[in-house]
């Protein structure tokens, strides 16, 4: 199993597949837009400007279950990181990540956990590394600022 054969909810509440980004390196990250982790928006940005040419994309699936902090629907989630983040990769619904009713996606994703790590997402901003057969190979836990896994990403571009 790879992402490729999961599908998951856009903005719009349309079910889309990831094999539309098969070939690509990923970045998955679940967001929020009021937490002490938000300002990662601007290095992730500059990132994706940097490597999207490469072949590079960010999949940015806003969580509101880390005390309430994407709180509004999605389109006032996607205008305060479209206005004040000024981001352009695609963000997604709105979505669960842990618990009970975690979407498929993120039960897939935290169960390929490498050793030492964590299996459940702990908070906001948990970032995934996929390359581009579609399979997970880094982690990044939130305080894991994007600068300082840059090169993994570029390393991994390369592949």
């Amino acid at each position: 199993m790879t992402i490729y054969d999961f599908k998951v909810l856009n903005q719009k509440g349309e079910e889309e597949s990831l094999a539309q980004f098969e070939g690509k390196v990923l970045l998955v990250v679940n967001t929020a837009t009021k937490c002490g982790f938000t300002p990662q928006y601007d290095a992730l940005e500059k990132m994706y400007e940097e490597l999207k040419d490469q072949g590079f994309e960010i999949l940015d699936f806003p969580c509101d279950q880390f005390f309430h902090q994407a709180p509004g629907s999605d389109e006032e989630i996607n205008q305060v990181c479209s206005l004040r983040f000024n981001t352009q990769f695609r963000r997604f619904k709105k979505t669960i990540v842990r618990g009970k009713d975690v979407i498929p996606l993120y039960q897939w994703l935290t169960s390929q956990n490498e050793k030492g790590k964590p299996k459940a997402i702990k908070w906001n901003f948990t970032k995934f590394l996929i390359s581009r057969k579609g399979e997970v190979v880094g982690r990044f836990e939130p305080a894991d600022k994007p600068e300082n896994f840059v090169e993994q990403v570029r390393e991994e571009l390369k592949k």
